[in-house]
């Protein structure tokens, strides 16, 4: 995969069935069943109400020991109460366009999901219910993202990075730059070095173990807003000012986990 994207693209694609491969074969399972959500498949029948345009897909998504989720508890699930899903799809804000849709890949129960992307489209409420629905997903989940990286570094090490391909290769330019100065204090005065390493340790361990409550406080209070959400009880009001509290704690997160990954 290239840092442009490309390569990403095509890998989708070929998996998908989208386009051929030039050489080889690509073979799926006979008990596969894709569930993949595209960047731009946002299409909708907009002449159906939103429970109907579920419902023309399934009526329910089987669950273990012979539960179902039926297409009305879903929609709900999504934050789409009971009267909404009897509006048309014509009518939906793009936010909820795009929440529908992932539900029309989603009814069809898949057990191989491939998200391309899912947090350049959809909202934080949105993501924040997903992600709970996703906890409970027995299937293989495959998620895409320009966000965040795992680079494979040799050796059977994986680093987990919070940034994309162009925040990577600074980071390793700024890495390279501090090692050598290190290397070099070291070599010029290595007592004072080893007792200034001990001190930065303890230090940084201390604002580790501050990120972590602070971390641990912000994810009490989503997963607080999010009950709220998902108890339906909330006027529109109160939902956009629970949305943008949570585009705020959502964000905080980023730069605490980014900062912990830092110190550690």
């Amino acid at each position: 995969v290239g840092p442009n994207g490309t390569g990403k693209t095509t890998l989708l694609h070929l998996f998908t069935g989208q386009i051929k491969p030039d050489q080889g074969k690509i073979i799926l399972g006979d008990t596969v069943l894709l569930g993949y959500y595209k960047q731009d498949g946002l299409i909708l029948k907009e002449d159906r109400r939103v429970i109907d345009v579920i419902r023309d897909i399934a009526d329910y998504i089987p669950l273990k020991k012979g539960h179902k989720l039926s297409a009305e508890s879903l929609l709900e699930r999504f934050l789409f109460p009971r009267s909404q899903q009897q509006v048309y799809a014509s009518q939906l804000s793009g936010g909820e366009r795009r929440r529908l849709y992932l539900l029309t890949i989603l009814i069809k129960n898949p057990n191989f999901l491939i998200l391309d992307e899912p947090t350049n489209d959809l909202d934080i409420i949105t993501l924040n219910v997903l992600e709970d629905f996703l906890m409970d997903f027995p299937g293989v989940l495959l998620i895409v993202s320009h966000d965040h990286l795992f680079v494979l570094e040799g050796n059977g090490q994986i680093r987990d990075f919070p940034g994309n391909y162009t925040d990577y290769r600074e980071a390793l330019k700024a890495e390279s730059i501090q090692d050598k100065k290190d290397a070099k204090e070291e070599k010029n005065n290595p007592d004072t070095e080893i007792i200034q390493v001990k001190k930065l340790a303890q230090v940084e361990k201390k604002e580790m173990q501050q990120i972590e409550r602070e971390l641990d406080k912000l994810s009490h209070e989503r997963d607080k807003i999010m009950d709220l959400f998902l108890q339906g009880n909330l006027s529109y009001e109160e939902i956009a000012i629970k949305n943008k509290r949570l585009e705020e704690i959502h964000a905080s997160i980023q730069l605490k986990e980014a900062r912990w990954m830092e110190l550690g």
